[in-house]
């Protein structure tokens, strides 16, 4: 068992042995953007957190923002980019080697319209890792690579030693399985020599169909967390036994804390300061505190995101203009007090006008709602409250 104070918890709620590596530094500022450059892989891991709607697919997002198009065209990706102030991005996926065309398209455009201090780090496995495609990536300004190491098959660990060869900041990052203590071992004595830093994640189940943390006897810490039982602890002790060969390289032990309460947290924020709407407020969360007027035949409930996916964007619209014209006149808003959300197909304005005038607005036929939401791309609801 390793000391509890041997590595203390840090002000991100994660542990470090040296500094973090430089994409981590933008990551827990909130000013990354996270590039999933395709859902295919040449690996089927057990523990792999991809939802089914991404994983094996060949989809592509900004965030939470489909950007895929048939030309590769950037601009998706420099628009949510700007939206919410970005620095940098983390580029990731499944493997993006397994999309390299694009993947290096997508590096190229971002430092052209960013600059050379846009900070991009990539993750991939070395099942694709030849030289002409480190090469490509390179050549396209990659900062930073972060290898996945198979901690069950060795076969293409030896492609690490090609990533040397190009100027950027090297990085192993594996998760931390409580039954693979030795196998993480192993990884560090491997990479010692060879990368800058070595990355260890706190394992999370995922809610998809591969995770098979379950069946291998690995439970969450409680049932309300994701975070799985004793890889944390795992984690500390890697870190030690690093320490004890001292070994030259940094560690950090990245926690679903971290990426909960502080990354996504501060992402969140940098967004919310370009989407929110000149009615919405923003809580210290991050989220977007807005009244909404809906349909009754689409509003949020039971297989609310199925039916919005499938409604007649026209339709909708044909119907929501006009109420919302005929509401600013009988209640007189200004136009910036009350807007047509076309990507939700709803109303949108103040909490204090959704009470104010619930009862004209029922009577119009529209079910008023105080929400929280995300201030993404998909607009994620955390909590609605209709009135």
């Amino acid at each position: 068992m390793v000391k509890s104070n041997l590595f203390p918890e840090n002000k991100y709620f994660s542990y470090n042995s040296g500094s973090l590596p430089e994409g981590c530094q933008y990551c827990v500022r909130g000013e990354k953007l996270v590039l999933f450059a395709t859902g295919l892989c040449p690996r089927d891991c057990y523990f792999c957190p991809i939802s089914d709607q991404k994983y094996g697919h060949d989809a592509a997002y900004a965030n939470e923002r489909e950007i895929l198009s048939p030309d590769l065209s950037p601009e998706p990706v420099i628009k949510e980019a700007r939206l919410m102030q970005a620095k940098g991005a983390g580029i990731t996926g499944g493997d993006p080697l397994m999309s390299r065309k694009r993947t290096v398209r997508y590096i190229q455009e971002l430092k052209k319209t960013f600059g050379s201090s846009f900070h991009l780090h990539l993750y991939t496995s070395l099942n694709l890792a030849t030289e002409p495609a480190l090469k490509e990536l390179a050549e396209a300004g990659l900062d930073e690579i972060r290898f996945h190491l198979d901690l069950e098959d060795q076969q293409f660990w030896k492609n690490l030693i090609l990533a040397g060869k190009f100027p950027w900041k090297i990085g192993v990052e594996i998760p931390c399985i409580p039954t693979k203590i030795a196998e993480m071992k192993r990884v560090a004595d491997f990479i010692q020599g060879q990368v800058d830093f070595f990355n260890l994640n706190e394992l999370e189940r995922a809610d998809n169909r591969r995770s098979q943390l379950d069946l291998k006897g690995m439970k969450t810490i409680h049932q309300f967390s994701y975070a799985v039982r004793g890889s944390v602890d795992a984690g500390k002790e890697i870190m030690a036994y690093v320490r004890e060969q001292k070994y030259s390289y940094t560690v950090h032990l990245c926690t679903a804390k971290l990426k909960e309460k502080v990354q996504l947290r501060n992402r969140l924020k940098l967004e919310s300061q370009q989407m929110k709407r000149p009615f919405d407020q923003v809580n210290s969360e991050g989220l977007l505190i807005r009244g909404a007027l809906y349909l009754p035949d689409l509003s949020p409930g039971i297989s609310y995101r199925q039916r919005l996916k499938q409604a007649n964007k026209e339709k909708f619209l044909e119907r929501l203009n006009p109420l919302a014209g005929k509401i600013k006149q009988k209640l007189n808003l200004k136009e910036e007090e009350l807007i047509v959300d076309s990507d939700k197909l709803r109303i949108l304005l103040s909490t204090s006008n959704a009470r104010r005038f619930r009862k004209e607005l029922t009577k119009l036929g529209l079910q008023a709602a105080l929400v929280q939401e995300t201030p993404t791309a998909d607009q994620l609801e955390i909590e609605v409250e209709f009135i």
